[in-house]
């Protein structure tokens, strides 16, 4: 049985006139692109300890299959702002799992795409653990209420941004990597 213990947390940007080769460099830009990717849903495994990219890098070997938790973005507009962003919420407790949430959005900042990332990881999170919020509250009450009961530890986000340019593909994403 495979279960993630390690995870490290990525990004990267790419630009060129065609869309799967800004995909490629946004590859290259995030360290992943000699790797076969697996997308895999959004769960943070119980024990599963975060590592820097440069550990990481270190465990994987060129073809290798490796599972991730991949949001991506790409516009040929010019001037279009996008975002990818990965947001983690870790429970308290470490016997338990914890939730990754994969965000990708047109016209938002790095701060507004991470924060919704990390609050949509968040609120799947409180909700396993039965912690009562208001959907229609702002993140920064949500998180408040989140960290007074305890019960997540760590929220975090990894977000990338970029600027449509004419005449080519701009490609962002974002990744969580899970190790065994």
């Amino acid at each position: 049985m495979y279960v993630a213990t390690k995870m490290f947390l990525t990004k990267g940007i790419g630009q060129h006139r065609e869309k799967l080769v800004s995909f490629e460099l946004a590859l290259r830009d995030a360290s992943l692109a000699p790797y076969n990717l697996v997308r895999v849903s959004s769960i943070f495994p119980p024990h599963c300890e975060i590592i820097s990219i440069d550990e990481g890098v270190v465990e994987l070997k060129p073809g290798q299959i490796v599972h991730s938790v991949i949001s991506e973005c790409s516009s040929d507009e010019n001037h279009r702002l996008i975002a990818a962003s990965v947001g983690v919420a870790i429970p308290r407790d470490r016997d338990q799992f914890g939730y990754l949430s994969e965000h990708h959005a047109y016209g938002q900042d790095q701060k507004v795409a991470g924060d919704y990332a990390e609050d949509l990881a968040a609120q799947m999170l409180a909700t396993i653990l039965g912690i009562k919020f208001d959907a229609d509250q702002s993140y920064d009450e949500r998180l408040d209420l989140w960290k007074l009961s305890e019960k997540i530890v760590r929220t975090q986000n990894i977000t990338q941004t970029g600027v449509g340019q004419n005449g080519l593909w701009t490609t962002v994403l974002a990744a969580a990597v899970l190790l065994q």
